[in-house]
């Protein structure tokens, strides 16, 4: 691939806590990061928690709103991949606020085919914690992401909890030898790039104008 062609991967941590505080979920983010970075993707990672993000199902609710801020960054990367920790069995209230505020892509379609600003992105799932949740957590992130446009590939999740019940969480527990979660780690990066590199070369051809004009025909 061409260096101007290089793909570039955004993250969003869903952790409860502001920086500086150590947050584990950044920590598991960094196996995945380094990965790409060995793959020559170009990364970021941002923690949603230190930005004011509105709540509501809109690109942007205006006033001090910083969401349009985030949502700029993953409109221009190629891979976007939300990270959460397992909160009461499930994914956290940040990841929650994310996964609605990216419902306002959804009324951002282009005039000449419809699609959504997150047609052609990639997207994937990080869970981390020490308590059991981490698959629903991933389940509903999934769903939510290729409800919004984004394409899931094979594998397109990772995760890391520890034993049953309140233990150690990924830091303190060395989730990063892992070999379970190193090893999901490793197909979901190795297969979002590769999908990342096919939808690049090979874009949808879908017409979602075309086809809603169809579904009314049928519907009639």
């Amino acid at each position: 691939m061409k260096k101007q062609d290089q793909l570039n991967v955004v993250f969003l941590n869903c952790t409860l806590k502001k920086s500086p505080a150590t947050s584990n979920t950044d920590a598991f983010i960094k196996v995945a990061s380094d990965t790409f970075k060995k793959l020559k993707v170009k990364t970021e990672t941002i923690r949603v928690v230190d930005f004011n993000v509105s709540y509501g199902v809109s690109s942007d609710e205006k006033g001090d709103d910083e969401w349009p801020k985030i949502l700029k960054k993953i409109k221009a990367c190629d891979i976007f991949i939300i990270a959460t920790p397992v909160w009461r069995g499930d994914r956290s209230s940040i990841a929650k606020k994310v996964v609605e505020r990216l419902d306002g892509v959804m009324s951002e379609g282009n005039k000449s085919d419809g699609q959504y600003p997150t047609y052609n992105k990639i997207g994937g799932v990080m869970v981390d914690g020490n308590e059991d949740g981490a698959k629903n957590a991933a389940a509903s992130l999934l769903l939510d992401l290729s409800e919004q446009g984004f394409t899931l590939p094979v594998n397109a999740f990772t995760y890391y909890v520890g034993e049953a019940g309140p233990g150690p969480s990924y830091i303190e527990a060395e989730g990063d030898k892992h070999f379970f979660t190193n090893n999901m780690t490793l197909l979901m990066v190795h297969n979002i790039l590769h999908l990342a590199e096919t939808l690049k070369s090979n874009p949808y051809p879908t017409n979602l104008n075309t086809i809603e004009e169809e579904a009314k025909a049928m519907s009639k």
